[in-house]
C-alpha cells in the first residue's frame, strides 16, 4: 500500500474565533483570536459526506500522514491513513488539526496574548476536553461539512472522540476510540505530574516566561519525554529491541550513556525538543488528568437519543492505558444499548501499539469503516 501523494495533501490555517465571535471555554475564559492549523488528505465528495476527522494524541500534530516534498518524516499515523489503508484516502476525505493548546501552528500558550503583545505563557487559560471538541466542531463547520463519516482517535485523541460522542453525537455516523481512557488512574496522573514538575523546576522555565527571554526548559522537557516514552512502550518491546546491549563495544561502568536503551531515550528526547513546546506539554497533559465525563450523570443523555456504531480498541501490552480503561468505556456505552464493538488486540508495543501496523488491528478498523450509510449499519453489526 502506498503513501499519500503530495498533491492529495493540503495544509492550511483557519481563523475560528475573533473579537466578534470569541470562543468561550469551559472555564468561562474567552479566546478572541483562535487560529487552528490543519491538514487534509484525499478529496471531499460532492455530497460532502465522506469526511473522517482525526483527533491526535498528546505529542501528535496535524501531520498525520504522507510526506511533504523535501521531507523524510512521514505523518505520525501513516500506517493507518492513505490509499488502500484502513482509513482509505481513495474513499475518504481525512481532516487532522493541531489541537488548541498545541505548538504546531494552532493557538496555544506560546501564542501572542493580544492584551499584552507577549506570549501567553501561564496566562493562557486552562483547557478541558470539551474545549477541544468545541474547536473541532468549529473547524468542521468552517469546512462546510454537516456530518462526518467517522471521528477517530487514539490515546488523548480517543478521549476527544468520547467527549465528542457525548457532546454532539449527531455530528458523526461512526466513532472509533483506540487505547484511550474515560478516567485516568492515580498512577497515570502521577506519571504526568512528574513530567510537569521536571519542566517547571527547570531554571530555564522562568515561571513560564522563557519565550520572552529566548530560552527554553530543555532539560526538564527532555526528562519528561524520556519518562513518558518508557510508559508508552512495553518491557517486551524494549527487551526485544535493546536487551542489555551496550551502546559502544563492552559495558564500561560509568554514569554516562553505556546501554543502548539509554542512547535510545536520549535520542527520543532530542527529537522531541525540536518539535514540541514545554508549555503545550503542561497544558495538554493536564487536560487528561481532569477528564472524567461519566462523572456527570447527564453526560450520556444526548448519545442515548442518537445511537451510532462505535468501535473501541485496546492492546494487551498497553500498561499505560490498559484494556481495563477501554472495557470501562465499553461498559458505560453498553448500558445505553448502543451498537458497540470491542477489540482487544495482542499488540506487543505497549501503548504505542495504536501507532503500529498490526494486522488484526488494521483489519478491525478497515472492517468497521467498510460500510457507512445513513442507517448506521456497519460491518460489525
Amino acid at each position: 500500500m502506498s503513501s499519500i501523494r503530495s498533491e492529495q495533501m493540503q495544509a492550511t490555517d483557519a481563523q475560528l474565533a475573533d473579537s466578534a465571535h470569541p470562543l468561550t471555554l469551559a472555564s468561562g475564559d474567552k479566546l478572541i483570536d483562535l487560529i487552528i492549523h490543519y491538514e487534509t488528505y484525499g478529496r471531499l465528495n460532492d455530497r460532502r459526506d465522506n469526511a473522517i476527522f482525526i483527533c491526535h494524541a498528546l505529542s501528535g500534530d496535524a501531520h498525520a500522514a504522507g510526506c511533504w516534498p523535501g521531507e523524510t518524516r512521514p505523518g505520525w499515523w501513516d500506517s493507518m491513513i492513505g490509499p488502500g489503508k484502513p482509513i482509505d484516502t481513495d474513499r475518504f476525505y481525512v481532516i487532522c488539526p493541531n489541537l488548541l493548546g498545541g505548538c504546531q501552528g494552532s493557538t496555544g500558550p506560546s501564542s501572542i496574548n493580544p492584551k499584552t503583545g507577549h506570549p501567553f505563557g501561564l496566562d493562557f487559560p486552562l483547557l478541558a476536553m470539551s474545549d477541544f471538541v468545541a474547536v473541532h466542531r468549529r473547524l468542521v463547520a468552517f469546512l462546510g461539512i454537516e456530518s462526518l463519516a467517522a471521528v477517530v482517535g487514539g490515546s488523548l485523541g480517543g478521549m476527544q472522540v468520547l467527549q465528542w460522542l457525548l457532546d454532539a453525537p449527531t455530528d458523526m455516523t461512526k466513532a472509533i476510540i483506540i487505547a484511550a481512557s474515560s478516567r485516568l488512574t492515580a498512577q497515570n496522573i502521577a506519571f504526568s505530574a512528574v513530567g510537569r514538575e521536571a519542566i517547571m523546576r527547570d531554571q530555564g522555565f522562568a515561571d513560564g516566561h522563557y519565550l520572552e527571554l529566548d530560552q527554553s526548559p530543555d532539560t526538564g522537557l527532555a526528562i519528561a519525554r524520556m519518562m513518558a516514552h518508557i510508559t508508552y512502550t512495553s518491557e517486551g518491546s524494549l527487551g526485544r529491541k535493546f536487551g542489555r546491549d551496550p551502546q559502544h563495544g563492552d559495558l564500561t561502568p560509568q554514569f554516562g550513556v553505556d546501554f543502548a536503551v539509554e542512547s535510545y531515550l536520549q535520542h527520543q528526547a532530542e527529537v522531541f525538543l525540536d518539535r514540541f513546546d514545554a508549555l503545550s506539554y503542561l497544558y495538554l497533559s493536564r487536560v487528561m488528568d481532569y477528564f472524567d465525563p461519566f462523572a456527570n450523570s447527564e453526560a450520556t443523555s444526548q448519545l442515548a437519543s442518537h445511537p451510532l456504531p462505535i468501535l473501541v480498541c485496546s492492546f494487551t501490552s498497553d500498561w499505560r492505558f490498559s484494556p481495563l480503561h477501554s472495557r470501562r468505556i465499553v461498559a458505560k456505552l453498553e448500558q445505553l444499548e448502543l451498537p458497540v464493538s470491542y477489540r482487544e488486540i495482542d499488540g506487543g508495543f505497549g501503548h504505542d501499539s495504536f501507532l503500529m501496523d498490526i494486522a488484526p488491528y488494521h483489519l478491525a478498523v478497515a472492517a468497521f469503516l467498510g460500510h457507512i450509510d445513513g442507517n448506521h449499519r456497519g460491518a460489525f453489526q
